[in-house]
């Protein structure tokens, strides 16, 4: 016998050898019919694994958020048996499950296009209603080299021969179709259901390297009921409305050069001014947080980077060159070198810590073409970077302040539901630093979130090389979620730049280096903004205020007049003096997303009044112009000034 603990803390005793699928029938009916896998003392099993020791089980079904990651993978696996189906000759690559969905990339001599879509869903549909029971296989490793060599699978005996000499592998079979996988899946393709949707195909290189050959990669979701499903999609189309590329065009922010200048921004005046009001908020918090601000070189000496260590873990995606001195130079991918070589001017006291250093440093790193996404993925962008140094006495309070402080200004912006991650120490081969170092910034990051009651969930192995990471998640207008803000915590890179501080004692020491961003990069978070107010930017942060409109040439003089007296204000207003109907006029500005039209004629210029119309609304206003401007100087403040 053995005994099964679960989760809410109640003991089988069951026959050994039993597995998922009798744990979750004795629990209950519907609970087996629900079950996709099962997690046997915190590892993720097939439901048909057996369990012949005591041991916490965990029945997972797609309403889990790993049940619903094994959902989407084991489609994924459907939908390449779909297409081997279709399409005989096609080889099968490689297929994960992604965020709301999964991928798989597909070696085929005809390109793929969304009208093949509809015959391989109903392929896929078909196999589900087949109910093909889906078993693991395992095999060694030349044997399944063979195998797949033998089916005329070469991508999948290449991983294969990748892998060490020793290597046990594992295979999972559904019908007539066999993949090279880790698993876990789902027990039997009926489980997937039908709240799938294939969705997009693009090209992706053979392992992501652009010397090797051109796959198809077919996109697709997966949810576990039609309802969820269904309100994806929904989403995906308010998404496409609010696209911040669309945005940017009808508003005249910016556009890309993907021939001159690919993966960088070529800013507009009105979308300029956004960045710079950006930059403006962000500069006054920091300032009445006791920050001081520094610019360091864009290019400097390579050795810099290798110092710190970026260079072995991001070398490749670096810009860097040779000069004829023989110097390697490097334009900065990340601000962090010049921020340290600033602090090491001049001797530093206990009493001059915690120093706060601000910087808005433009930085470079090559991202792939296919990657580049408009202002979310770019070549070149401005981070609100800061490095805090301070005792290790100050770090955990450091942690508290910066924390508050990010809290807040996502408030400012409307961002209200956050989530926050602690990414914990990555595999040793992957860090530097030893295990001590390590749980002193892991604790300070975990007190500092525990002491003031923030929810936080562990991201296991996803902390930065040099030291452990809170990564901040804001949820949009349509449900979406963007990471944002980082603090990490890092007592290796003052190590190997050899920093210090004279302490109370009179002797050299060690401080702590806190990393922080809030907005992340500068044109991402402004991409983020405008697909969350669907480029309705609220009155302080948008880049024309006001529009003063005569309805007839015949008011010009007063609107000019009107436009005038809000510029003195210190409010961007202009005038629209073209020989047009009102309603064309209203329309047209509407588009560019002006967020308020001060419309004057006879009346208005008798009674010294401006009739207001408010962005996305049908409503109209009469002010005095005395209070129009009064009170649209009191919302163009930036938030924190009404606090």
């Amino acid at each position: 016998m053995v005994a099964i603990k679960l989760p809410d803390g109640s003991i089988m005793n069951m026959e050994s050898g039993v597995n998922g699928f009798d744990i979750a029938e004795k629990i209950s009916p519907n609970l087996a019919k629900a079950a996709l896998a099962i997690t046997v003392n915190g590892t993720t099993q097939d439901l048909s694994t057996p369990i012949t020791t005591d041991a916490t089980v965990t029945i997972i079904t797609g309403r889990d958020k790993e049940g619903l990651h094994i959902l989407r993978h084991s489609c994924s696996h459907v939908m390449a048996e779909a297409v081997k189906e279709l399409w005989p000759d096609v080889q099968v690559t490689i297929g994960p499950a992604i965020e709301n969905g999964f991928y798989y990339d597909f070696a085929r001599k005809d390109p793929f296009t969304t009208e093949d879509f509809a015959k391989i869903e109903e392929k896929m549909h078909e196999i589900i209603k087949r109910d093909e029971k889906v078993e693991r296989i395992i095999m060694p490793r030349d044997e399944a080299i063979k195998f797949f060599k033998d089916k005329g699978e070469h991508y999948k005996a290449e991983i294969i021969e990748d892998l060490p000499k020793d290597e046990t592998i594992s295979l999972y079979r559904q019908g007539s179709f066999t993949d090279l996988c880790r698993g876990p899946h789902v027990p039997s393709t009926g489980k997937i259901g039908n709240a799938f949707k294939l969705t997009k195909v693009a090209g992706a290189y053979w392992r992501g390297d652009s010397s090797k050959e051109m796959l198809q990669r077919i996109y697709a979701t997966a949810w576990a009921d039609k309802k969820d499903l269904e309100a994806y999609l929904l989403m995906l189309e308010e998404a496409a409305k609010r696209d911040h590329r669309k945005r940017g065009k009808e508003m005249d922010l910016f556009h890309f050069e993907p021939e001159y200048a690919p993966g960088a921004v070529f800013w507009h005046d009105k979308g300029y001014r956004i960045y710079r009001k950006l930059i403006e908020y962000m500069r006054n918090r920091q300032e009445h947080n006791g920050y001081i601000e520094i610019s360091t070189p864009r290019v400097m000496d390579r050795i810099l980077w290798e110092t710190s260590g970026h260079w072995d873990k991001y070398g490749a995606h670096n810009y860097s060159g040779q000069t004829e001195d023989g110097k390697w130079f490097c334009i900065k991918p990340m601000n962090c070198p010049g921020g340290l070589l600033v602090y090491k001017q001049g001797i530093k006291s206990y009493r001059d810590l915690p120093l706060r250093v601000a910087e808005f440093g433009k930085v470079n790193r090559y991202e792939a073409s296919g990657s580049l996404m408009g202002l979310m993925r770019v070549r070149e962008f401005t981070q609100d970077d800061a490095h805090i140094f301070c005792t290790p006495e100050q770090m955990e309070e450091e942690c508290i302040t910066t924390l508050k402080l990010i809290l807040d200004i996502y408030k400012d912006f409307g961002f209200e539901d956050v989530k926050i991650y602690l990414s914990t120490r990555p595999d040793s081969i992957y860090r530097i630093g030893s295990d001590e170092i390590w749980d002193i910034c892991e604790n300070a990051l975990s007190n500092a979130l525990t002491s003031h009651g923030y929810a936080f969930e562990i991201n296991e192995g996803e902390g930065a090389f040099y030291g452990p990471k809170l990564e901040f998640i804001l949820k949009d207008a349509i449900g979406r979620e963007w990471q944002c803000g980082t603090i990490q915590v890092d007592m290796n890179l003052p190590e190997r730049f050899d920093i210090s501080y004279i302490g109370e004692d009179g002797e050299k020491h060690r401080p702590v280096m806190l990393h922080r961003a809030l907005f992340g990069s500068i044109e991402r978070f402004l991409g983020i903004l405008i697909e969350n107010h669907a480029g309705k930017l609220p009155l302080w942060l948008s880049p024309e205020q006001v529009v003063v409109c005569p309805i007839v040439n015949e008011f010009d003089e007063y609107a000019e007049e009107v436009a005038a007296k809000l510029r003195s204000a210190g409010l961007q207003a202009k005038t629209d003096l073209r020989n047009e109907k009102i309603n064309y006029k209203i329309r047209e500005h509407s588009v560019e997303k002006i967020p308020v039209i001060a419309v004057v004629g006879a009346k208005e210029k008798e009674d010294g009044t401006v009739t207001i119309r408010r962005l996305g609304s049908d409503k109209q206003e009469i002010l005095k112009v005395e209070d129009f401007i009064n009170n649209l100087v009191e919302e163009a403040q930036m938030p924190h000034l009404h606090e």
